[in-house]
């Protein structure tokens, strides 16, 4: 199959994960009985709600990133396989589950209930699924790097396992993000954005990098 049908497919997958996104605030103004920024006594303003806030833009930017960095993995190859549509799925269905925990952390990270119990299974909940996805990422990356020639790749990766370990690096970010959940789901919350950042660097071959390379090692070739 072609790579541009699997990924027309994912992005259908990650405009609707990153839309659904929304519902989470539209539970803000439900509970928001009086329209005030700070509030007043027995009636919580729109500050009240930052957690809903903080939840969505995490979130938003962790999907956001992802559907970038999966737009760069696909365009290393022209085609795949059924053992990467198989992954490609399970990386989808972690990311379509990402509404979900968000939802859970606006819900329980609110006035008292953020130092409750409840607000660290939030927190934990999140970090297990970011950790699924992660997990599903690296399977996708390191099965494309390794079948390079069978997937026709369009440049050529000349340091696979360099790339797969700085691709992969954040897993142990999110890791320990989740143990972190157990004692503090706003300090978890803030790594998870941290993670976020360091994946919206370039950390797979871009193109310019590979053909550099490529035109080095032809030119390298020509010389001997």
């Amino acid at each position: 199959m072609d790579s541009r049908r699997a990924e027309s497919f994912s992005d259908g997958v990650f405009a609707v994960a990153i839309t659904v996104l929304v519902f989470s605030l539209l539970t803000v103004a439900d509970k928001t009985s009086t329209l005030t920024v700070a509030g007043q006594p027995g009636h919580p303003g729109l500050v009240h709600y930052w957690p809903a806030y903080l939840a969505y833009v995490v979130s938003f930017l962790t999907i956001g990133i992802m559907w970038l960095n999966h737009h760069t993995m696909f365009s290393q190859v022209t085609n795949v396989d059924r053992p990467v549509l198989v992954l490609n799925l399970l990386l989808l269905m972690g990311v379509v589950v990402i509404p979900f925990p968000t939802a859970l952390v606006a819900d329980h990270l609110t006035g008292k209930a953020s130092a409750g119990a409840q607000a660290n299974v939030a927190a934990v909940t999140y970090g297990l699924v970011m950790m699924a996805i992660s997990i599903a990422y690296a399977s996708v990356w390191i099965y494309l790097a390794s079948h390079q020639e069978a997937l026709g790749a369009r440049r050529r990766v000349h340091r696979p396992r360099l790339s797969t370990f700085r691709f992969t690096l954040g897993n142990a970010g999110y890791v320990a993000g989740t143990l972190i959940a157990l004692v503090s789901a706003v300090a978890a919350l803030v790594i998870f954005g941290l993670l976020a950042v360091y994946y919206m660097i370039e950390h797979l071959p871009s193109e310019a990098v590979e053909s550099d390379a490529a035109v080095e090692a032809s030119g390298a070739t020509g010389r001997s």
